[in-house]
């Protein structure tokens, strides 16, 4: 099968289109024909972790070291990225029940990457679902990630129907998902992004939006039972003053200094800090599914690139031109 490949660290040329052996599925396991693959930030930061620093890491330095050591230390051990996709099963393994050849599936395969191919195997158990019948394969490839984090996330800062919740980085995967499945909980969402990407989260279905290079959201009075900082871009200390006696700060990426804020804030009581690692459960993407056939949940792709020019996709997400998701369209 057709792959792309890397053996070495570096820029986006490291990605080199090669034959590889179609895998076989075990018992237990799905084989899916790869439709369409995400280029999402954990692409494009594995493609160069030889080089990472522990400021560009957004987890605690602790977690940098066994990271580094998975992926490979000076040479790639994960050759295929891609760990988002849409296609349709092809075969199955011995005991396979939940799903049977012919049907369409999007999945989400972790830090084991290897979407970036024309098959992958997958256990059945795995966060894998059935496609949305309303969403092309493009569409349904950007799903995943971002909805296993924000439904994972959101449950755990408690999130309920009219509260104000501002989410801080709303047009990345994450961001957007969790902008929609708030509004779907009920609450009034604000989003924060930069310029260029307004459009893309007001159609997202954002009630406000705040442009982060014209206006600083900590300086506009208001106050709000939840601030999610996706990527940790802002701090506790600068948010305090935009959350109620009793909200929550929220990162999806944090490093040590918040654990030890959430640790204190659950002793003190009051406004709280919550760092979590969201679970890769089956059911939440399951969920955020029937969401997208109810016409309640969608992804509006930037560009699509053919498989083949994956460095040119990873090129133009980190030229920071994109408005949505990028996605490679495999075959």
């Amino acid at each position: 099968m057709k792959a792309i490949i890397f053996s070495e660290y570096g820029s986006p040329d490291v990605l080199q289109l090669s034959d590889v052996p179609t895998p076989t599925p075990k018992a237990g396991e799905a084989l899916i024909k790869v439709h369409a693959t995400s280029v999402a930030y954990g692409d494009l930061l594995a493609r160069r972790m030889g080089s990472v620093t522990s400021s560009e890491f957004n987890m605690p330095l602790a977690l940098l070291l066994p990271t580094r050591m998975a992926f490979g230390w000076s040479k790639p051990r994960v050759n295929i990225l891609g760990s988002e996709f849409s296609g349709e099963v092809e075969a199955v393994g011995h005991t396979v029940t939940r799903f049977k050849p012919g049907d369409q599936v999007m999945g989400y395969l972790g830090r084991r990457m290897g979407a970036y191919a024309e098959y992958v195997c997958m256990a059945e158990s795995g966060a894998l679902a059935l496609k949305p019948a309303n969403m092309t394969h493009e569409q349904a490839a950007a799903v995943p990630y971002g909805a296993i984090m924000a439904t994972s996330l959101l449950r755990r800062a408690n999130i309920q129907p009219c509260q104000k919740v501002l989410i801080n980085g709303a047009s990345g995967s994450i961001g957007s998902a969790a902008l929609q499945l708030a509004r779907r909980y009920g609450a009034e969402v604000t989003a924060v992004c930069g310029g260029p990407r307004m459009q893309y989260v007001k159609a997202m279905g954002a009630d406000h939006v705040i442009d982060y290079t014209a206006q600083d959201f900590t300086q506009n009075s208001q106050r709000y039972d939840l601030i999610f900082d996706v990527l940790g871009k802002s701090s506790f200390a600068r948010c305090r003053e935009s959350l109620t006696p009793d909200g929550v700060y929220l990162l999806a990426s944090f490093k040590t200094k918040a654990l030890g804020q959430m640790l204190r804030s659950k002793v003190a009581g009051g406004q709280k800090v919550v760092c979590a690692l969201a679970s890769e459960k089956p059911e939440a993407l399951a969920a955020v599914g029937k969401l997208a056939e109810a016409g309640a949940y969608t992804t509006i792709i930037d560009r699509c690139f053919p498989l083949e020019q994956a460095a040119e996709a990873h090129r133009y997400v980190e030229s920071g031109s994109r408005t949505g998701p990028v996605v490679l369209v495999v075959g």
